[in-house]
């Protein structure tokens, strides 16, 4: 089974089409379980997340705040294995149909297998993959076998990423481009910023992938606030925060598909502001 790449190329160029941000969840497989991860991204689908990403839990994360970190950990103790990421990848897409990557460090890839790593996770329907800490010029191996699988292969750029640096970065990625927001790791904020809406125009300027925003969204304001200037809205924390918050899983899985239709209808609110 090839991946899944053109799903989540029509799936954005849908909403581009509707003149609209598309929505990017983000939780950690394994938790709390592996099978009540898979209810937590699902509830995160049908609640209005137009595509999802699944994070690999890893005991040193460089790019996560203490949220994730602590739902990393949770995972972690619960023994979570790359098997149980690929089959969260499996089970959330054929629950739903929806894009689903997944976002990993580069460690675990290289040791579980370059070649094996991106034939399971295409076997499973998986859309590509995040790998916020590999370097663009050691990622030929990985993208040629993304490439083979039709996976596509997501880098993350910064406002300290200088215009060559983007440029480089972008025409080696495929799928979409991540942009983080600010400088720091992942968390909810106050204020998302200017330096987001400059990174978004200084990445278009050099590629013609969707790029998509994410580090310090959490709340339906924000989410227009980003979406008036990006392709996608990527939300994170505040999912894992709900899940964390809540007095049981049930209550969880509500809060977790309730603020994705809040967000849902913020990506909404505000059409983009170069359509």
């Amino acid at each position: 089974m090839a991946g899944n790449i053109e799903l989540l190329s029509s799936v954005l160029a849908v909403a581009k089409a509707e003149n609209r941000a598309a929505l990017v969840g983000y939780l950690p497989a394994g938790f709390p379980t592996v099978p009540d991860g898979v209810r937590a991204i699902t509830a995160m689908l049908d609640g209005g997340c137009d595509v999802v990403e699944v994070g690999l839990p890893h005991s040193d994360p460089v790019l996560d705040g203490p949220v994730i970190q602590t739902a990393d950990d949770i995972a972690l103790r619960g023994g979570i294995k790359i098997p149980d990421v690929i089959r969260t990848v499996r089970e959330a897409h054929e629950a739903t149909g929806a894009p689903v990557l997944c976002m990993t460090y580069w460690n675990p890839v290289d040791r579980y297998g370059t070649e094996r790593f991106a034939a399971d996770l295409a076997a499973a329907g998986g859309a590509g993959c995040i790998l916020p800490d590999l370097p663009v010029e050691e990622s030929e191996v990985w993208r040629k076998a993304a490439e083979q699988h039709g996976l596509a292969t997501v880098f993350v750029v910064a406002p300290s990423s200088r215009d060559e640096r983007l440029a480089k970065i972008t025409a080696a990625g495929s799928g979409f481009v991540y942009a983080a927001s600010l400088m720091g790791v992942t968390g909810t904020r106050e204020s998302v910023g200017q330096e987001a809406r400059e990174l978004v125009e200084r990445t278009r300027a050099v590629t013609d992938l969707p790029v998509c925003v994410g580090l310090g969204v959490s709340n339906p304001a924000q989410a227009a606030e980003v979406a008036a200037f990006a392709d996608g809205v990527i939300v994170g924390s505040a999912f894992v925060k709900r899940l964390l918050d809540a007095p049981d899983l049930e209550s969880g899985l509500d809060a977790v598909r309730a603020l994705a239709g809040e967000l849902a209808e913020g990506v909404r609110a505000r059409g983009r502001a170069d359509a």
